[in-house]
């Protein structure tokens, strides 16, 4: 179901992928981190990431490429299942379903509705001082799930400071391409809040990059 709240001046519709109330824990990959798993844990697969590294990821669209670093230390559950799905493969051909000009470019729904998630979801609670200003990379999540829940669908902030509540969790910064981030975002129609594209953006390719 979809959960809808008020934003002057547009109305926000950050959804994500609903799982049932069942939870397990994880490792990722090799490592020895602890993740509650919610949802269908066998579709779960965490990358293992080092932390004391700079993890990014690179998002190639049918309107040029960005860049964002992973916020590991601030989201560790997040990133590492989010590497996971982005080694498997999991955004690949996917789109942005929603852009609200001025607010955010949402994508990550392999239904391309709004509505769908990768079968389960992860949970790391945002500080309760994050800001999501332009550039900042976020999960979307209903708003009957609990602060920083996610799945798989992600929003980049492309307005000044947008005064969303810390209810969604961080999953980086955009730290190259933000010229593509603003192109896709013109491609919204700022009367439309709902957030249908004018013209499809297509996610092509995405690659962790580690340094």
């Amino acid at each position: 179901m979809r959960r809808v709240f008020v934003l002057l001046p547009v109305l926000v519709l950050l959804v994500g992928c609903g799982t049932d109330k069942k939870s397990d824990s994880a490792s990722s990959g090799g490592g020895s981190m602890n993740c509650e798993i919610g949802g269908d844990k066998s579709k779960a697969d965490l990358a293992d990431l080092d932390q004391d590294k700079t993890n990014s990821i690179v998002v190639d669209t049918s309107k040029g490429s960005f860049t964002f670093e992973l916020a590991t230390k601030t989201s560790p559950c997040t990133t590492a299942s989010f590497a996971g799905l982005v080694d498997k493969g999991f955004f690949d051909g996917l789109t942005f379903h929603r852009i609200v000009p001025g607010f955010v470019i949402q994508g990550g729904d392999p239904e391309g509705t709004g509505m769908g998630g990768p079968g389960y979801s992860t949970v790391d609670a945002p500080p309760q001082d994050t800001q999501y200003k332009k550039g900042l990379v976020a999960m979307a999540k209903t708003q009957a799930e609990p602060a920083g829940t996610s799945g798989s669908q992600f929003f980049v902030v492309t307005g000044a400071d947008v005064g969303l509540p810390p209810d969604y969790a961080v999953l980086g910064t955009v730290t190259d391409g933000m010229d593509v981030v603003e192109k896709i975002d013109k491609l919204g129609d700022p009367a439309d809040p709902s957030g249908t594209p004018t013209e499809k953006v297509k996610i092509d390719k995405m690659e962790l990059q580690t340094k």
